[in-house]
């Protein structure tokens, strides 16, 4: 019995590392799901199973009742305005946050070596921006819905400080990273920090920054409405309540809306980076 040797050519010279490497996550990955209790085949239990098949096979049909479309277009606004209030006051928290801390933008920074007082209130702001992004959006929401009540300004406010945290970081990252001999011209003939901000940063990092605010837009889309399962308002709150009710036809109406208005900002927010560009 003859056996055809592999051709050089095709063998994959890394393919033992490869292996290892591949053998290496399987056992560090083992653990990770013992210790969450990853366990998929409990999906399968008839205990489980039928259920869940029942539970689905109520989503048909939607509910397409009219009083019961126009309270979900009113929820699917409402999650919008969440959103689109939430990135607005992320932004008065991230802008000026960002303008203090970057050190492009530091007086002190022009000499080489950043004053020790500026050095203490950069890493004190940043500081501040790490606490904001590092507390969950959902965490805040609970925290201010047991302070100003269910509803929607809930909701607002968590997106508004958790986002407000993420946009500075990423704001400074993207004036640190690109090209500052503008700024810094600017600076050493006795401009203000912000005119070198508008003149020296800004025109050369606004579609970057740009680009990185619609997308965290979006996400603020789909974070209002899994706010709304802890009482923030919007369509998350109606969705949690259908839910409870076991109201297959409703849940699936709202899913769809759901599924509609994420295209819908997936599509606005592409528009306007090709405008941009």
């Amino acid at each position: 019995m003859s056996t055809t040797a592999i051709s050089p050519a095709l063998r994959d010279p890394a393919w033992t590392r490869r292996l290892g490497w591949l053998i290496a996550v399987a056992v560090l990955s083992w653990p990770l799901l013992v210790g969450t209790e990853f366990k998929p085949w409990v999906l399968f239990d008839e205990r489980n199973r039928d259920p869940t098949l029942r539970f689905l096979a109520s989503f048909v049909p939607p509910a397409l009742a009219t009083e019961f479309l126009w309270m979900v277009l009113l929820d699917t606004w409402r999650t919008v305005a969440i959103a689109t209030a939430g990135i607005t006051l992320a932004l008065v928290i991230a802008v000026p946050l960002t303008l203090a801390s970057t050190r492009v933008l530091s007086m002190s920074a022009l000499a080489g070596r950043m004053a020790p007082g500026a050095f203490a209130i950069r890493q004190l702001l940043r500081g501040a921006l790490i606490v904001l992004r590092s507390v969950p959006e959902l965490v805040w929401a609970l925290v201010f819905v047991r302070v100003v009540g269910l509803g929607p300004t809930a909701g607002v406010l968590a997106i508004a400080l958790t986002y407000g945290g993420m946009l500075g970081k990423v704001y400074g990252e993207i004036l640190e990273s690109g090209s500052d001999g503008a700024a810094q011209n600017l600076l050493r003939n006795g401009s203000g920090r912000l005119q070198a901000f508008f003149y020296g940063l800004l025109p050369g990092n606004a579609g970057e920054l740009a680009s990185y605010t619609i997308y965290r837009w979006e996400c603020a889309i789909r974070s209002s409405v899994v706010l709304g399962f802890v009482g923030a308002g919007g369509l998350g709150q109606s969705l949690d309540s259908s839910m409870k009710m076991f109201a297959g036809g409703e849940v699936a109406t709202m899913l769809l809306m759901f599924v509609v208005l994420v295209a819908a900002a997936d599509a606005f927010s592409a528009a306007v980076r090709r405008l941009m560009d």
